[in-house]
């Protein structure tokens, strides 16, 4: 019923209790699920989590927090991993200058590369952007990713730009990636972003353990909270939550190429 097009399952967080929590996720009708490397460290435990369980995929990359982590050695063996088994996406990568902690050359620098190495892959990126939509953009428009025969070039993930931005980033034939934000009471910019684009370019996402939704906002995460993000997405198109949700399957499901 669920695709689960972001999650962190590798985080500290879910050490004491990690099957547990990912057999509950499938029997709330979480049928994909995608984890996301935001360092080498995470990317191999995310191909780790992929070849344990069978609805379980890996994207691999390295977050803009860590690119200075980065040199030719390592990204050699980040393009290693990326030719795994089950590695469905590059990411998560981009640029984030609310913190910097990686300089921002270095950011743009990695975010560059990483995206020629999905290209010469024919993988999808899931890009990280916060406080630099617009240079996001630009980086994003001058790398030319493919559609992939319309399959999608990449996700912006955890969208929080405006809807005009998503509409350009559509354009370009990206998804944008809603997760639990567009539950809280301040998320008008989000909401105003789903009523705009189409919900054939929409992957929701927990992002966990981030961003709970409400009523759990401040709580740990996990994919079980998806049916939140849904019901929100399916009450903004007036859609009902069992469309929404199959979209939504079919579009991960489309873009992540799992058959």
């Amino acid at each position: 019923m669920y695709f689960e097009s972001h999650a962190h399952y590798d985080d500290g967080r879910f050490s004491k209790d990690i099957h547990k929590v990912l057999a509950e996720c499938k029997n709330a009708g979480v049928e994909y699920l995608i984890n996301i490397g935001a360092d080498l460290e995470s990317s191999k435990k995310s191909v780790k989590f992929a070849a344990e369980y069978d609805f379980i995929y890996a994207s691999v990359g390295v977050h803009p927090h860590d690119a200075k982590t980065l040199n030719e050695n390592s990204f050699a063996e980040l393009k290693k991993c990326a030719a795994s088994a089950k590695v469905v996406a590059i990411g998560e990568i981009g640029l984030d200058f609310h913190y910097d902690h990686s300089p921002r050359d270095a950011q743009r620098k990695w975010f560059v590369r990483q995206m020629e190495l999905a290209k010469e892959l024919s993988l999808p990126v899931v890009i990280h952007s916060r406080e630099a939509i617009a240079e996001t953009f630009e980086i994003v428009k001058d790398a030319r990713l493919s559609e992939r025969s319309g399959k999608g070039a990449g996700v912006i993930h955890c969208y929080s730009g405006s809807a005009d931005m998503a509409q350009k980033f559509v354009d370009l034939g990206y998804f944008i990636g809603i997760a639990g934000p567009v539950t809280y009471k301040n998320a008008r910019k989000l909401v105003e972003t789903v009523e705009k684009i189409p919900i054939e370019r929409i992957l929701i996402e927990t992002d966990c353990p981030y961003l709970s939704p409400e009523p759990f906002r401040g709580k740990r995460n996990d994919s079980q909270n998806l049916r939140y993000i849904c019901e929100k997405i399916s009450k903004i198109k007036q859609t009902h939550h069992e469309k929404a949700a199959k979209i939504t399957l079919e579009n991960g499901k489309t873009f992540f190429d799992i058959k």
